[in-house]
Parts: C-alpha cells; sequence; structure tokens
C-alpha cells in the first residue's frame, strides 16, 4: 500500500508515495476521491506512470474534458485531450485553469516527465486560505460582490452557439439554454459576457474560496479592465494587492521530480509556476477535467455542453480547429 504524507501548516497538499510494487492503477479509487475531497490538492511520487498511464488515470476521475486553445502547448494526445503546459519561460501569477471562461474545469492533472534542473516549479496555493487570511476591509469589499468578464465576439462564436455568423438581434438577446453568455453591444463592439462571484464555494466545503482570472490578468497580462466587477468599475488596484500579498505568503511550489502527478481541485486551489531558466528542459504534461460525479455548479447552464462532451474543444477559428494551438483569446 502506498504511504501517505499528511499536510501540514507549510504544505497544503497530501504526499502520495509508492511503497513497494504499487502502480498508479493500483491505487484504491475510493481512497483517493476522499484525499481529494478533503484536502483538494494530491502529489503522487515515485509511481513509474508513463503518458499511457496518466490517460487511463484521468480516465479513472473525470467523465470529460476541455482542451486548454491558449498559444504554446504542444499536442501530447489528441485522443485524450493531453496537451503540455504553456512552453515559455515566464513566471505566471496564481490562477485557476480557464477561469477566463465560463467552462472552467473541475479538476487539473499535471505529470511530469521532464523536470527542469533548476527553476520552473509550479506553485500552488488554497484558494480557502486566501479569503480566510485577506484583509477585513478587502475581504467586507469585496462580500457578495461578482465579477464580469467581457470579450470581443468573432464569427465562429457565433456559429458554434447559434448556427450562423448573422443571428438576428432578438436572437443574440435570447441566446440557446446551453449557451453560458449574455451578448451585449458596448462602445460598438458585440461582446460576449459571463460573471462568477469573487468569493465561491468549492465543490467540496463550505467555506469561501478565492479563485479567478483576477490576478493573471493584473500582474501578468497588465489589464484592469478584465474581469471587472458587477459595477462596471475595475477592482481597486489596493483591493488586488493586497489579495496577491496574501497569495504570495501562502503559495507553495512543487519541485518536481520525474514521473510526479499533481491532482488539484480547480475550484479551490489556484497555481501558477516559477520562472524557467530553459523551458526545453521542462516537459510537463496537463489534462483538465470534469469529475465523475460532480456536485451541480449553479452558476453552469443546465447539462452544459463542456460536461456532455468527451472532448471539448471551444469555439475556434476555422484553421486551428483540431489543431494543438490555437490564437490567443485577449
Amino acid at each position: 500500500m502506498a504511504r501517505l504524507i499528511s499536510p501540514d501548516s507549510d504544505r497544503p497538499f497530501i504526499i502520495v508515495e509508492r511503497d513497494g510494487e504499487d502502480r498508479l492503477l493500483d491505487l484504491p479509487q475510493s481512497d483517493m476521491r476522499a484525499l481529494f475531497e478533503r484536502h483538494g490538492a494530491i502529489l503522487f511520487r515515485g509511481f513509474a506512470a508513463d503518458l499511457g498511464d496518466f490517460s487511463a488515470y484521468t480516465d479513472r476521475w473525470c467523465a470529460a474534458s476541455v482542451f486548454n486553445e491558449s498559444p504554446d502547448r504542444l499536442l501530447l494526445d489528441e485522443a485524450h485531450n493531453i496537451q503540455s503546459v504553456n512552453g515559455g519561460s515566464d513566471a505566471f501569477p496564481l490562477h485557476p485553469e480557464l477561469s477566463r471562461e465560463p467552462w472552467k474545469p473541475d479538476i487539473c492533472f499535471f505529470h511530469c516527465l521532464t523536470p527542469p534542473p533548476a527553476g520552473g516549479e509550479t506553485t500552488i496555493c488554497d484558494g480557502i486560505a486566501i479569503v480566510r487570511e485577506l484583509p477585513r476591509e478587502v475581504r467586507a469589499g469585496l462580500q457578495d460582490r461578482r465579477l464580469v468578464y467581457a470579450q470581443p465576439v468573432q464569427p465562429w462564436h457565433l456559429r458554434f452557439w447559434f448556427g450562423t455568423e448573422t443571428p438576428p438581434a432578438w436572437l443574440l438577446a435570447q441566446p440557446p439554454a446551453e449557451c453560458p453568455y449574455e451578448f451585449r453591444m458596448i462602445d460598438g463592439h458585440l461582446m460576449r459576457l459571463f460573471s462568477r462571484p469573487v468569493f465561491h464555494k468549492p465543490m467540496f466545503s463550505d467555506a469561501q474560496a478565492f479563485g479567478n482570472f483576477l490576478l493573471f490578468a493584473r500582474y501578468y497580462l497588465g489589464r484592469s479592465d478584465f474581469p471587472m466587477l458587477d459595477d462596471g468599475h475595475a477592482v481597486p488596484s489596493g483591493w488586488v494587492d493586497a489579495i496577491k500579498a496574501v497569495g504570495d505568503r501562502l503559495t507553495i511550489p512543487i519541485r518536481w521530480q520525474r514521473g510526479d502527478l499533481l491532482l488539484l481541485d480547480n475550484s479551490r486551489f489556484l497555481h501558477g509556476r516559477n520562472a524557467i531558466s530553459d523551458p526545453h528542459e521542462r516537459l510537463i504534461a496537463s489534462y483538465f477535467g470534469y469529475l465523475r460525479e460532480a456536485p451541480t455548479n449553479a452558476e453552469e447552464p443546465a447539462d452544459p455542453v463542456w460536461r456532455r462532451r468527451p472532448m471539448f474543444r471551444p469555439p475556434q477559428p476555422p484553421a486551428r480547429q483540431g489543431l494543438g494551438s490555437a490564437a490567443k483569446t485577449m
């Protein structure tokens, strides 16, 4: 049986370490699911897993997956939506995966195929702890507030959701029930909008968590207009700086070893990475999925398409459909 190393004050994740001849796929799924629901983050270490084992293990957990269309990712296994992580060398601020879109996945898998000799640690932070540690005035200012994500509409978005690139105005005002967006003209441009709470309830906790695109947009993309508060104003810089300060203090690096596999509850944990001296020396496989028997998410449409299709591909330009990379959406 594998050895369990419980979380402590300096490490918010549980380690499942190989003991003897155990294989990753031999671990009792009900036990692993219970650990995941309790802790939200598991690092499997010492298991000789390859991409085939990785694919089989993600299937054990997830009923469906989503393709990440952001650039600089290798498509490692197209049949199973397994990609590399972003191939650049930049450090990334904390964020939940794909929180810039309404199909934010439930769970993230990261599998270390080639560890970097130095740097390139994946960083993680518990969003519940962020809310708990925020200054009182920041927490009070953001309590019960929502973030609004507005992005330009392209023809392929309309074709995907409406079946035509030229839907009439009345149809834009009444999109199909499975469409997660509101469509609105803003400064002469047709925009697609959705919103989420600043603080939300994770899948397996009654505590509030912080987990959205705010820190990535503000500190990596340099944008204060995406997302916006529900009153149309930018989140005050002082509040964002306070959130970052708390997140920085609580962030823990994962120093990768070959074969490591990290599971994160994407509704609770944020992740980022430290700068990489040579990105060609680091290869991490990723898979972003929708959990089997996941709790209902009241923020999503009923029976959303991304949970219904085994491998969901977001709307993309025709030239990019079926390819392993796609143009930036912002």
